[in-house]
């Protein structure tokens, strides 16, 4: 009687785990690479911000803490930083509120992506010690990490402020306020995307378009892939993001 052979299955398997292994090795150090890969913060704008006599800056690689140095209003923003984009890129664009007595901590998320930020709220309310009422926003992907903590009860939050962005969940039942303030240009954040996003937000949520701004023009950081083409110069656009910030920060 003829005995069957048995099929070198060792001989298979091992070459194929060394594949597998190999390819998500090469993965994980590929999205490494590019998280930290980031749109650097343009000079200028950073240097008007240092230059700023009504604001005190500071930063780290992780984040960037701008106070009054005039008499503070009591109110904070917190404000993730959009996918891979330089905190300080937001520095100019959202100095205007501290002009106005508004704290701002600007976080650098973990891996430079805000999908993966798994710190408490309080680890960037720290930072600022002093402040009454803590708002949270971000830009982009870091928008919809603030949604989440809009919705943790242990964060606290007495607001959430929304820059070319929407949550990912429904906040349709929340009394927490929302501003969302969006570009009519924005390639990547289209005017489609951020009117669909209403059925998401409060109904009395704050919807503001700033006329020729894209995706981009929230930051100062240079142009993005997909993104529309921005009319606004940057003057205009901090000037019409500081009046919508201030006007919903200063709200009762």
């Amino acid at each position: 009687m003829a005995t069957r052979r048995r099929r070198p299955t060792g001989r298979i398997l091992k070459p194929l785990a060394l594949a597998i292994a190999t390819l998500l090795v090469a993965v994980v150090v590929g999205f490494l690479v590019d998280a930290h890969t980031t749109y650097a913060a343009e000079l200028e704008p950073v240097q008007a911000v240092a230059a700023d006599p009504a604001v005190d800056i500071a930063w780290t690689h992780g984040d960037v803490v701008m106070t009054p140095t005039g008499p503070p209003n009591g109110t904070g923003l917190v404000f993730l930083a959009g996918a891979k984009v330089d905190p300080l890129a937001y520095a100019d664009k959202l100095s205007g509120i501290v002009d106005s007595g508004t704290t701002v901590v600007i976080v650098r998320p973990i891996l430079n992506f805000a999908i993966l930020e798994f710190r408490p709220f309080s680890t960037f309310t720290e930072l600022a010690p002093g402040v009454d009422d803590w708002y949270v926003g971000g830009h982009s992907l870091g928008g919809v990490k603030a949604c989440q903590y809009a919705t943790d009860a242990d964060a606290d939050v007495r607001g959430l402020v929304l820059l070319g962005s929407y949550c990912a969940g429904d906040l349709s039942d929340s009394d927490t306020p929302v501003l969302s303030v969006s570009g009519s240009d924005d390639g990547l954040s289209t005017p489609a995307k951020i009117d669909a996003s209403r059925a998401d937000l409060p109904a009395d949520a704050r919807f503001v378009v700033i006329e020729g701004a894209n995706h981009a023009s929230f930051g100062d950081y240079g142009p993005q892939p997909g993104d529309g083409t921005a009319s606004i110069d940057d003057e205009r656009m901090r000037a019409r993001l500081t009046t919508a910030l201030d006007d919903f920060l200063a709200a009762p």
